[in-house]
């Protein structure tokens, strides 16, 4: 097959359907990675509507063993693989303090261990592109760049992240694998509505405050759609990228200031 492949994790919804929609209607095949089969086959779906080609891969990357079978299976379906973006995550709302061992795990099993099994399994395949090596793109966040109280375990995991897109980068920039990070802030999907509904459980604001509270902040006036990210991931896998690697971008209409 001709063209190229992109794997995206966490792709049944919000930030990773957005990505898995968006690359697909560049021309890249795409293969579909969540935990919910039926929100898989929906965006698969979509984008073979539009008249895209996809795949969806069931599993939990949490695990390195998913990891491992999600590179080989693209590697069977289309012969090949381009990029890898890592986007599953999840969030947690509460003091540090507060936070259940059984949420610290949880949030770093899925936010930055996947990350690293990322880092660990998709390289192999993508030195068998040569010279032309390949992109491999992890989902940071502005709170990876300032914590945020009442998110300090999500934060975190985030600062992590910049550090893995950091130390990869060299490892894998003489193989022409090139990788960098997008930094997302208010985005609407049901990530923020939960996030919303938590802090209001917390802290005893009114369900939308909290989130209204950091839209206000935001210098362009609305809060992000998947679309937004979408766009930049698009460039990223793109031929126009092939001199860009080592970086963390925030992609959220103007809070973070670099």
């Amino acid at each position: 097959m001709s063209k190229k492949v992109a794997i995206v994790t966490g792709g049944g919804q919000g930030i990773g359907a957005g990505i898995a929609l968006r690359l697909a209607q560049d021309g890249l095949a795409v293969v579909v990675n969540g935990r919910t089969e039926s929100k898989l086959t929906s965006v698969v779906d979509k984008i073979k509507a539009n008249g895209g080609e996809a795949s969806a891969f069931a599993g939990d990357v949490q695990f390195k063993k998913t990891n491992t079978d999600l590179v080989q299976f693209a590697l069977e379906k289309y012969g090949r693989l381009d990029s890898f973006v890592a986007n599953a995550g999840i969030d947690w709302v509460d003091t540090i303090e507060d936070t259940p061992e059984e949420q610290v795990d949880n949030i770093l099993n899925i936010n930055l261990k996947s990350q690293v099994w990322a880092l660990q399994t998709a390289p192999k395949a993508l030195r068998k592109n040569g010279d032309a090596g390949g992109s491999i793109i992890l989902a940071s966040s502005i709170a990876g760049m300032q914590g945020f109280e009442m998110l300090g375990l999500y934060s975190s995991t985030k600062f992590a992240t910049r550090g893995l897109v950091q130390a990869a980068a060299k490892e894998l920039g003489p193989d022409k694998i090139r990788v960098n990070a997008y930094n997302p802030g208010i985005v609407l999907t049901p990530m923020w509505d939960e996030i919303d509904a938590r802090f209001a459980e917390r802290t005893g604001a009114a369900i939308g405050e909290t989130r209204q509270k950091f839209v206000d902040s935001i210098l362009l006036g609305r809060g992000e759609e998947p679309e937004d990210i979408a766009n930049y991931v698009s460039f990223l896998v793109s031929d126009q990228a092939n001199y860009i690697t080592d970086q963390s971008l925030a992609v959220d209409g103007g809070i973070m200031f670099q």
